[in-house]
């Protein structure tokens, strides 16, 4: 009987995880979507038109216009950026003395090799006599600090933070930034558009006859409840991953943390900010890196972490 409601319960995931699979180009086509309909509600209904206004009218529309098409040109950048960058995987030949620069297993002494042996065979039982090294059973491969395994990917993803159905893949490693970055130009650019049609919002309700077609203003309303409804949950979302860079944690691990008084890798909130946007001013508001951070800082190619030093070479 309970193994049989084991069997259930693993396909029902199954199912789960195939289906958000499937959710993959119809969430970009209505990312896309709703892109499309601010668009026309803010360029091509109000502040287009209000460009030959003239005087101050037109002042007014060429910087909200400007604004605009600035904040969404990084908005989709990064969210691409997001989409179309590989989280992080496992190399297939990693193990604890794996070169990231090489990508290279360095050859180990014969002493070393039998200490290596044991580890990878204990860790085929199911653990690894080293808390921060973990051995995945679906990929069957030792796993780095901080990776998990994705059952939507159906692989192990460099320090997972989670699978994200509106971009389409897991958040990790090598685009976090990336994703926090199209959270701020999210909250931005829906912040901008309430703003701009809060008066034309206003105009509905009151006795002032409105210029536009029923489509066109329609589309204005559906507009700013959307921005509005979405400049909200992204602040808070927005606010979340702010206290997680800070203490240097991901959304799986600061469910770890329940149980762990102090956490390891909380190196003060400066180093911390550095290991997710890297130490270069100059790209910390775009989705890229400098060859000098990606040099310097391990920790951006999501393969070793370094740890507080109370806690350096003690058992966690």
């Amino acid at each position: 009987m309970y193994r049989s409601a084991g069997v259930a319960m693993a396909w029902n995931v199954f199912r789960f995880c195939t289906a958000l699979r499937g959710l993959g180009s119809i969430m970009i086509l209505l990312v896309l979507a709703i892109v499309g309909v601010t668009y026309y509600a803010v360029v091509l209904c109000n502040y287009g038109p209000a460009l030959v206004a003239g005087g101050a009218t037109t002042l007014a529309a060429f910087a909200v216009l400007l604004l605009f098409h600035f904040l969404l040109a990084m908005l989709l950048w990064s969210y691409f950026s997001v989409v179309f960058t590989n989280p992080g995987s496992v190399p297939p030949n990693w193990n604890l003395d794996f070169d990231v620069e090489t990508g290279e297993t360095a050859p180990l002494a014969s002493s070393e090799f039998s200490s290596q042996m044991n580890l990878q065979q204990s860790a085929a039982l199911g653990s690894t006599g080293n808390p921060r090294v973990r051995y995945c059973r679906k990929c069957n491969q030792l796993k780095p600090p901080r990776c998990h395994h994705c059952s939507v990917c159906g692989r192990c993803v460099l320090k997972m933070d989670h699978h994200c159905v509106w971009v389409v893949n897991c958040v990790g490693a090598l685009n976090y930034k990336y994703f926090l970055l199209f959270l701020f130009y999210t909250f931005l650019e829906t912040t901008l558009v309430t703003l701009s049609l809060l008066p034309h919002f206003v105009a509905f309700f009151s006795d002032v006859d409105i210029p536009g077609s029923p489509a066109a203003l329609a589309t204005t309303f559906l507009t700013f409840v959307l921005n509005l409804a979405f400049s909200l949950s992204v602040l808070g979302f927005m606010i979340m991953h702010i206290s997680l860079v800070s203490a240097n944690t991901t959304t799986i691990e600061a469910y770890e943390k329940k149980t762990t008084p102090q956490w390891i890798y909380d190196l003060g909130w400066k180093r911390n900010f550095a290991q997710v946007f890297g130490n270069n001013r100059k790209y910390w508001f775009i989705p890229a890196y400098s060859e000098e951070d990606l040099r310097r800082i391990p920790a951006l190619q999501g393969l070793d972490y370094p740890v507080r030093s109370d806690f350096d070479g003690q058992e966690l």
